[in-house]
């Protein structure tokens, strides 16, 4: 039998087809030629670059023919990312990160007494408490049970009292008070400092340790001119860790001045006036609580400030009253003489 002779369209046809795959000569800085049944491509040059001890030269793309379909790949991405947000923006959450919850936002912005909420005190994780072994028994009315021997605070009862404690905060405040935050420990101490600066010339923040005789002993302590000429008596003390300051609560309650603190499960409420049922030892719960009540005061200046400047506060004079006053008193001088 004789060999099967192949057609010459066939032939052809592969010959078309391998031809695409190979990569043709070129010649130097001109592109090839293509055939019409070839596709179009974009045209190459050829570049030639010191590769440190020969020359080497490399097949580069033009950029004139392809800058343009780079662009308008570029647009048609934009447009369809651009089309499927706003397809789906209409959908779903709402949040984004100017309003959904920051870590930083305890100590940076804090929510104010109306707009605090008990999801915000679980979220600082002002629930947990100390081992069931070491809760105080007096602190048995503020706790909702325990949990794998871990006492939890019930929150219930902790978001009415920081908020009665925001009212003294904010009246003590719009009455020109002085506020003193005590925050004695390294982790306390930017959060007593924001606190207080908040304040302005109300508020004060003592972030070392507490000196004993600050209220007691005074005069000793500063010196009898400055006891005699600044006021170094506190209108309300706000205690962070009050476990840590117990001497300086005894000053205050022999000073009698009212007191706040965080109370934790480990602790008698009784030691401070005010007492917030609330994990002492966590940072977050710190720059909430914080937060809330130096919010409250800065509330209670404004009041202060904008009640001074309203219209019926002002002292206004009469002219007519002021000119009748004159020639009464010219009278009564005139028969004086």
């Amino acid at each position: 039998m004789g060999r099967s002779r192949t057609s010459p369209v066939n032939i052809r046809q592969i010959y078309c087809a391998y031809s695409n795959t190979i990569t043709r000569p070129r010649v130097r800085g001109i592109a090839s030629n293509t055939t019409a049944s070839t596709p179009t491509r974009s045209p190459t040059v050829q570049r030639t670059e010191w590769n440190g001890d020969r020359l080497t030269e490399k097949n580069v793309a033009s950029k004139a023919e392809k800058a343009p379909w780079d662009w308008q790949r570029m647009v048609r991405a934009r447009e369809r990312r651009a089309a499927v947000l706003e397809y789906f923006g209409k959908l779903g959450s709402t949040q984004n990160r100017e309003n959904a919850f920051q870590a930083h936002h305890g100590l940076h912005r804090p929510p104010s007494t109306e707009s605090l909420t008990l999801s915000a005190l679980v979220a600082s994780g002002a629930h947990i408490g100390h081992s069931k072994s070491l809760m105080f028994p007096t602190f048995l009315p503020y706790a909702y049970g325990t949990r794998a021997g871990i006492t939890i605070i019930d929150m219930e009862q902790t978001l009415p009292m920081l908020r009665r404690a925001a009212n003294v905060v904010r009246a003590i405040a719009q009455n020109n008070g002085m506020i003193l935050f005590v925050g004695t420990s390294p982790s306390l101490r930017p959060i007593v400092a924001k606190a207080a600066d908040r304040l302005g010339p109300n508020g004060f923040h003592v972030g070392e340790r507490w000196i004993p005789g600050t209220l007691t002993n005074r005069m000793g302590l500063f010196g009898t001119t400055v006891a005699r000429e600044k006021n170094l008596r506190p209108d309300c003390i706000i205690f962070l860790n009050p476990l840590n300051n117990l001497h300086a609560i005894r000053e205050c309650a022999i000073e009698k001045i009212p007191t706040i603190g965080v109370t934790d499960s480990n602790a008698d409420p009784r030691i401070v006036m005010y007492a917030i049922p609330a994990n002492d030892e966590s940072v977050r719960t710190a720059e909430l609580i914080a937060g809330v009540l130096s919010l409250a005061g800065q509330q209670g200046i404004k009041w202060r400030q904008s009640a001074a400047n309203r219209p019926e506060n002002l002292v206004e004079v009469d002219e007519d009253e002021e000119n009748e006053d004159l020639h009464s008193m010219g009278q009564d001088d005139t028969r004086g003489l």
